[in-house]
């Protein structure tokens, strides 16, 4: 097992660039589906969950070419429909969880898909229902086998509906969007997620032929088509690396300019960091952090104890809501971090107790941070990564530490971070990748 080993304490310095953004990628990946023309996409991501699914394209039929480090052309002319019963694909498919993208664009381009049950982060329940809720409006029929965890699909005849999402699901409205493109007739989506990620899927589906309107709100119009044709599109940087970055700079007390961040995209991200005490500054389409040796949290106008809560977009993602916490534990003053989506996202702060953070759990969904204020350093320890966003949280904590520290199952954080200890090698951290497994 691959783990890495920190010596944290030391301030960096430098310049970064964000990846590509992950979250787009798992949706704009699976849009190649729907047409049997040439796309080029480019700012992909080279992480581990995005590999693998475009290892699945390629599985289906899909012919893959990389162009560079970071720019491939798709053309899914030739799909091969009777992969999906194949035991490798059960294996593949079960082992991502993106891989549930998929199934609305061969919904509406070949009228059948079926899907393994999706793995992923370990963080809570995360349920399918908006996904196949939304194929059935449209005219899908399913059946999920509970002994082998595995979903068939039919959809040989999709039409437009009406559909209110009982949750706005990123991933749900995305998908039921692909499958709506083709369909005969006119859907609505209302309580749609309007996430910048959704909406430049949007958008990269209008310019390949789509009839979608409404995009950036929640009621989405969508008008079927015949057909799509190829195009290209580059991904927006990734926000949550650049939220990580910001988190990392204040932990570390470190001057780091992150590049070409597309600011106007990241929404209330900046704002909560700020409240956090945090200085930065936008220069052009950068954002520079001096380095600061404290940071003070807010309150609220009466004085009470500032809540950060995750919310759908234009709310705080909750993807940085295991960063912010990280950051408060060395904040001057207090904050209860509330995640209200998952309820297991919270469980990595034994580890950053163990490191000497002041925080209470009080139930799975919420945290209460007495913040150090530098006085009293973490120290380093051995860990354990239990999902991507908390092993960002606990590679940030062991940077700011005193001393040595481990991570074990660095595979997890690799799901989500290009080539992190390089890059945070370049910025003068001392990290390196090492063999061993915990002892527990």
């Amino acid at each position: 097992m691959n783990a890495f080993e920190i010596y944290g304490g030391k301030k960096l310095k430098g310049e970064i660039v964000p990846q590509g953004a992950k979250n787009e990628a798992l949706q704009i990946l699976s849009a190649v589906l729907l047409t049997s023309e040439k796309m080029t996409i480019s700012n992909i991501p080279d992480i581990k969950d995005v590999n693998k699914l475009i290892e699945l394209l390629v599985e289906l039929g899909v012919n893959v070419a990389r162009l560079n480090k970071d720019t491939y052309t798709f053309q899914a002319k030739d799909i091969n429909i009777d992969y999906f019963q194949s035991a490798e694909f059960k294996t593949k498919g079960g082992g991502l969880r993106g891989s549930i993208m998929i199934v609305g664009p061969l919904l509406a381009r070949f009228g059948k898909a079926a899907i393994p049950k999706p793995g992923g982060d370990k963080i809570g329940r995360r349920r399918l229902d908006t996904h196949f809720i939304g194929f059935e409006k449209l005219g899908a029929k399913f059946n999920y086998d509970a002994d082998n965890h595995f979903f068939q699909v039919d959809a040989t005849n999709l039409k437009g509906s009406y559909i209110l999402l009982d949750e706005a699901s990123v991933t749900g409205t995305a998908n039921i969007v692909m499958a709506a493109v083709l369909a005969k007739g006119t859907t609505t989506i209302y309580n749609a997620a309007c996430e910048p990620y959704l909406q430049q899927l949007c958008k990269m589906l209008n310019r390949m032929g789509a009839n979608i309107s409404g995009i950036g709100s929640n009621l989405l119009t969508i008008e079927g088509v015949d057909s799509l044709s190829g195009t290209t599109h580059r991904m927006l940087p990734d926000m949550i690396e650049i939220g990580s970055f910001i988190g990392l700079a204040a932990m570390t007390g470190s001057e780091i300019t992150i590049k070409d961040v597309h600011f106007e995209e990241l929404g209330i991200i900046p704002t909560v960091f700020s409240r956090l005490g945090i200085k930065l500054e936008r220069r052009g389409d950068d954002i520079y952090i001096p380095a600061q040796d404290s940071y003070e949290i807010e309150t609220f106008i009466d004085g009470s104890i500032l809540t950060i809560s995750d919310a759908p977009w234009p709310g705080f993602t909750p993807d940085l809501l295991s960063i912010v916490l990280v950051v408060a534990t060395q904040a001057k003053g207090n904050v209860l971090i509330h995640q209200k989506m998952f309820e297991s996202r919270l469980f990595f702060v034994d580890k950053l107790i163990d490191m000497g953070a002041q925080i209470i759990l009080c139930d799975p969904h919420r945290a209460t941070v007495i913040g150090l204020n530098n006085a009293f350093k973490l120290k380093g320890i051995e860990m354990t990564s239990p999902d991507i966003r908390a092993g960002v949280s606990l590679l940030i904590a062991a940077l700011s530490a005193q001393g040595r520290s481990v991570i074990y199952n660095i595979e997890q954080i690799e799901r989500g971070y290009q080539h992190i200890d390089e890059r945070l090698l370049a910025l003068g951290a001392q990290i390196r990748r090492i063999e061993g497994k915990p002892l527990h």
